[in-house]
């Protein structure tokens, strides 16, 4: 039985898949929506504003307040949701962040076409590397 889901998001309309997928498949189970915030070995200009800040961790929350807006949206009144935000390159930040789940869904590609040029398939990579089942939602 499913109690526990991870729902990576960014502002792509695949991610919003994913959440409305993770929320209709698993009713019952507790809903986390992880944003991932790139850090200085990832993304440059997201690094370079991050470092400048006096609370890289207020900073980042404040960089991910779009998307778990967007998030409770989606979820409405219906379900209550947790948001929690990684840093660091995306993969590699859901699957740390993955302890505690029973199941990640992901949706299967990004908005942006540097991350993935740049960091290959992140759903792709989380399904290889995660500790735990991932389902990709296309």
């Amino acid at each position: 039985m499913v109690s526990r889901v991870l729902v990576p998001m960014d502002d792509s309309e695949m991610a919003a898949d994913a959440l409305r997928f993770a929320l209709s498949a698993f009713p019952s189970a507790a809903v986390t929506v992880l944003h991932v915030v790139g850090g200085a070995t990832s993304y440059m200009g997201e690094a370079t504003s991050l470092a400048v800040a006096d609370d890289v961790d207020a900073a980042a929350a404040e960089r991910a307040e779009p998307v778990f807006e967007r998030a409770r949206a989606i979820a409405d009144d219906d379900r209550e949701l947790t948001t929690t935000v990684g840093l660091g390159s995306p993969a590699k930040a859901i699957t740390t962040n993955a302890e505690g789940f029973d199941l990640i869904v992901i949706g299967s590609h990004s908005n942006t076409i540097a991350s993935r040029l740049l960091l290959g398939n992140v759903a792709e990579t989380v399904a290889r590397d995660a500790p735990i089942p991932v389902t990709i939602v296309r």
